[in-house]
């Protein structure tokens, strides 16, 4: 498998193509449900120390909060950086 690298807003992007239709239907407060929900499994997959569970988990946990954003209308790349500035 190559290495295929994407910005958060590459990524953000991908989450609206596949799921906004979806998203939308299901509403914010059933897909910040779901948010949780995968931050549970990614404590399960923590205290299994299962590294591949883990990442499993990790993407999960980052695409349902990149789902929430489209809901909500938030650029993340934008609010991270604007929160966590580049150091020059």
């Amino acid at each position: 498998m190559g290495v295929w690298m994407v910005t958060l807003r590459e990524a953000q992007d991908m989450m609206r193509v596949r799921y906004f239709e979806r998203d939308s239907s299901r509403g914010i407060y059933a897909t910040f449900t779901w948010l949780v929900e995968e931050i549970g499994e990614l404590a399960e997959a923590i205290l299994s120390g299962n590294k591949e569970s883990i990442e499993e988990e990790i993407a999960d946990v980052i695409a349902w909060a990149l789902s929430l954003a489209n809901l909500l209308g938030v650029d993340v790349e934008r609010s991270f950086l604007r929160k966590y500035p580049r150091e020059v």
